[in-house]
């Protein structure tokens, strides 16, 4: 694998662990529809959450949560509304990023950004 797969798979298993400890309940992981995936898909506790997760090496070139463009947040937004069609869900949801700058398994910075953006309003 290229190593910035390497990063982006060790970044969601990182989110994944730092959101269960959290207490959210993980849904899904990679859920694709079209040509859009949700990283993560929880519970965090009766709201439904559509979580991206972004991981770099470093962020000389930028935070990494700095790199989601409304294009993407479109993208995410159409998804996460077939998922909700698909489960029935129609109540409160929520869209949050969780940035890493990732150095080693050891060494690494997590943010959590609740309601990070809401599609349609921008």
């Amino acid at each position: 694998l290229a190593k910035h797969l390497d990063i982006g798979k060790a970044g969601e298993s990182l989110a994944r662990s730092f959101l269960e400890q959290k207490g959210y309940r993980i849904l899904e992981t990679n859920w694709r529809w079209s040509r859009a995936e949700i990283d993560l898909i929880a519970k965090d506790v009766d709201i439904l959450v559509f979580v991206e997760v972004k991981t770099r090496s470093t962020d000389a070139f930028g935070k990494p949560e700095e790199s989601i463009t409304a294009r993407k947040e479109r993208f995410l937004a159409d998804a996460a509304s077939v998922y909700m069609e698909q489960i029935g869900h129609e109540w409160a949801v929520r869209f949050d990023v969780i940035s890493i700058i990732y150095r080693s398994e050891q060494d690494y910075t997590i943010e959590h950004f609740e309601d990070a953006f809401f599609p349609g309003l921008e």
